[in-house]
């Protein structure tokens, strides 16, 4: 027996290889599928089965592509329709895989089709159990999804029977191994490990400490944040289908001259320009209308929740980082990547074009303005519960993900000096390139973010 967590951690993400005298199964594989068929082929095992936990909503998985590859069925739980040939498993059915066998446990709650895999040994025992977004370390799968007409407090209740008549009836040394870890949206308190067994999870976590059906249906539907407007996007390609990935990385890595990058941003004007280089490099100079986006942070997270998906782009990287860049790009589900510029920004600086900056200050520098300057208004990009745990005196709560609304901007305006920050730098630098494409030139990005300027405003004021 083999088993392989392959963890994903810009996204949150497990992936899971299993293998079993030269049989493999994979389970919830990322769009890049080839990772799985090179693992498969350096073991000298065969891919027998592609299982899917459910349709994702926060990535686009690969295991249409994965099935093309191999000739694996995908596998599927009840309750699941596609528009692309699956095997719809029965409730307990079981598959072999070499010596062992996977049984299928219908859990829905979080979707309707969501199903765990429970792995049996060569004794037929229980070993290990992989959950989807059934259960989590510390946590258990949002229903607030997209499941048809059901409510949260329908899907919950269900989600309750799946995990009181199919999860916690398991031996407690049963390993659990979810398809996210922390950081994920998918739930609200995943807890910093990424595997648990089922002893831990019913000592530990508050959902399966519930006592009755009631106080799970208000434990696990209070307190969540507003999903991520990509999900519903990326769970209807999980049902549908997608284009093959080879495709889309062939044209997304597509070099453009400088010359001939500009007479495309010329012709197309509805084409994006993605900027995936460090925030660092971006402020210091970049393509006028350029969006940054870098790929040092939750670069795919943030590029679902803010790029539409109908608009192809072009893209703007550091060298050699053209195929991360349409890679992470294709796992959230953006397909219209047109190409790159060669030479990246030092080409197109080179050949004299236009170029446009964001001026960089210290939390020092910001608190001497703040003094001195009566039109400095301060926009912080966090979410609104950082904002509530502190922020300037003044300031304007953005928060980032809602800044694809042109009304978000409303209360700005163009005589205002505009002193952007996030908690540390990334996220600001996101949204002074989004406030430039809107027409506010007079903005400078604070380094370091709240971070940075709450230590500020703790040192002590000169007499």
């Amino acid at each position: 027996m083999y088993i392989e967590q392959m963890y994903t951690a810009c996204l949150s993400e497990a992936a899971y290889y299993i293998e079993s005298n030269g049989e493999a199964a994979v389970i919830d594989p990322l769009r890049d599928m080839n990772v799985y068929v090179e693992k498969a082929a350096a073991r000298g095992a065969t891919i027998k089965y592609v299982f899917e936990t459910h349709f994702h909503a926060d990535f686009v998985s690969g295991h249409i592509d994965l099935a093309k590859a191999t000739g694996a069925p995908i596998i599927f739980g009840p309750n699941t329709e596609t528009k692309y040939p699956v095997t719809v498993a029965r409730d307990g059915q079981l598959f072999q895989l070499g010596s062992l066998q996977i049984e299928v446990l219908h859990t829905p709650g979080h979707t309707l089709e969501s199903t765990c895999y429970l792995l049996r040994d060569e004794f037929g025992q229980p070993h290990a159990l992989f959950t989807g977004d059934t259960l989590f370390v510390g946590d258990v799968g949002r229903p607030d999804l997209s499941s048809g007409d059901l409510s949260s407090d329908e899907l919950a209740a269900m989600l309750y029977d799946s995990i009181e008549n199919k999860i916690k009836p398991l031996p407690n040394h049963v390993l659990v191994y979810p398809a996210h870890g922390p950081g994920s949206s998918c739930g609200k308190n995943l807890g910093p490990k990424t595997m648990s067994t089922i002893g831990e999870q019913k000592q530990e976590n508050y959902a399966l400490l519930a006592t009755d059906k009631l106080s799970f249906i208000q434990m696990v539907t209070e307190g969540l944040a507003v999903a991520p407007q990509y999900f519903p996007v990326n769970a209807r390609i999980n049902q549908e289908g997608y284009r093959a990935f080879e495709d889309v990385l062939a044209s997304g890595t597509k070099g453009w001259s400088p010359k001939a990058f500009r007479e495309a941003m010329e012709a197309e004007p509805d084409w994006l320009l993605i900027d995936t280089r460090p925030a660092i490099s971006f402020t210091e100079g970049f393509i006028p209308g350029a969006i940054s986006i870098g790929l040092e942070g939750r670069f795919a997270e943030w590029a679902g929740a803010l790029l539409p998906f109908n608009q192809p782009f072009l893209l703007i990287t550091e060298a050699g980082k053209e195929a991360e860049s349409v890679t992470r790009l294709a796992r959230v589900g953006f397909d219209q990547m047109k190409g790159y510029l060669l030479g990246g920004f030092e080409a197109w600086k080179a050949a004299a074009l236009p170029i446009d900056m964001i001026i960089d200050i210290e939390a020092d520098e910001f608190a001497m303005d703040m003094a001195f300057d009566d039109k400095v208004l301060v926009v912080d990009v966090r979410k609104e519960q950082e904002f509530e745990q502190g922020h300037v005196p003044g300031a304007v709560n953005i928060p980032l993900a809602s800044m694809t609304d042109p009304l978000s901007m409303a209360s700005l305006d163009d005589t205002h000096h505009l002193y952007v920050h996030c908690a540390g730098g990334y996220r600001s630098v996101i949204a002074a390139s989004l406030l430039k494409r809107q027409g506010f030139h007079q903005l400078r990005n604070i380094l370091g973010g709240w971070k940075a300027i709450e230590e500020e405003l703790k040192k002590p004021k000169e007499a």
